[in-house]
């Protein structure tokens, strides 16, 4: 037994009303979806001129300039240059998970995801050799400077400081490293690594700082070998 579906007299009374507003709606879509891909554009433009003049570089009149709006118009999607700073630093972050870490999870756990990471890590360092790292010319900036921007620097780097002693606690789990290696002082000597690979490849100009650094890394893992 079907149900009786036919709307009642008030309901029908209303139908214009909805109709007008479901007219609406898909407008209201459309300038919701043009508002997020302009504020998208905003922070991809901001991203690229922040690895170039770093974090504290940018402004609301910088990017207005970059990308052919007015003040206001940036203004209205950040409301602080402060925001947009911190959007900055959260979009390089989940382009920094995209390149690096998750493909690095297609390998095995142990060593061969280790080792998965630390060759994107060093080819994502090589790759802004021109542009340069948020998260090392962050810390320059913000590194006595407290706030919101340096929180969510100190948030994403220990993110992926949290993620890479994971990936080493699985390679001493999989018994690939001693059961008595220190997570934390293994990351840290890896970090170590790419911050002179960084200072050696873009402020010295040298060609060997991939290599030093490939060295340095089979180093630290032949010290750490179950």
């Amino acid at each position: 037994m079907t149900a009786d579906v036919r709307p009642s007299s008030s309901a029908t009374a209303a139908t214009p009303a909805r109709r007008a507003r479901s007219a609406s709606q898909p407008r209201l879509s459309k300038a919701a979806q043009k508002g997020q891909q302009t504020k998208a554009a905003i922070i991809d433009a901001a991203l690229s001129l922040a690895s170039q003049v770093g974090l504290e570089g940018l402004s609301i009149g910088a990017i207005a300039e970059v990308m052919g709006m007015s003040k206001s118009g940036v203004f209205a999607h950040f409301g602080s240059r402060e925001e947009l700073q911190i959007s900055v630093v959260r979009e390089y972050h989940e382009r920094f998970e995209r390149d690096v870490f998750r493909p690095a999870l297609q390998q095995p756990r142990g060593l061969p995801r280790l080792r998965a990471l630390f060759d994107n890590w060093m080819r994502q360092t090589s790759l802004e050799i021109d542009s340069g790292c948020i998260y090392i010319s962050g810390a320059v900036d913000f590194d006595d400077r407290p706030g919101p921007v340096r929180d969510a620097l100190v948030e994403t780097v220990t993110t992926w400081q949290a993620a890479l002693r994971r990936a080493i606690r699985l390679a001493i789990d999989e018994g690939h490293l001693r059961a008595d290696a220190d997570p934390a002082q293994i990351a840290f000597e890896i970090h170590g690594l790419i911050l002179a690979l960084h200072y050696e490849a873009r402020f010295l100009r040298s060609s060997r700082g991939l290599q030093h650094a490939r060295t340095g890394f089979d180093n630290i893992l032949a010290r750490y070998l179950a």
